[in-house]
């Protein structure tokens, strides 16, 4: 299961614009997948960092 930057971005407490410029800069704080133009975030990787099991 995957979700958008901006979602994950939400989730995190970071801004629609910032997230895509962490993605962009290869800096956003879990794992990012480039599905051709796309930036997804892998659901498990957000509920890592934020300790959720």
């Amino acid at each position: 299961m995957t979700t958008d930057v901006e979602t994950a971005g939400a989730i995190l407490g970071i801004g629609r614009s910032k997230a895509y410029q962490l993605a962009k800069a290869d800096e956003f704080p879990v794992r990012l997948l480039r599905i051709g133009r796309r930036y997804v975030v892998p659901i498990p990787s957000i509920l890592e960092l934020l300790g959720v099991e």
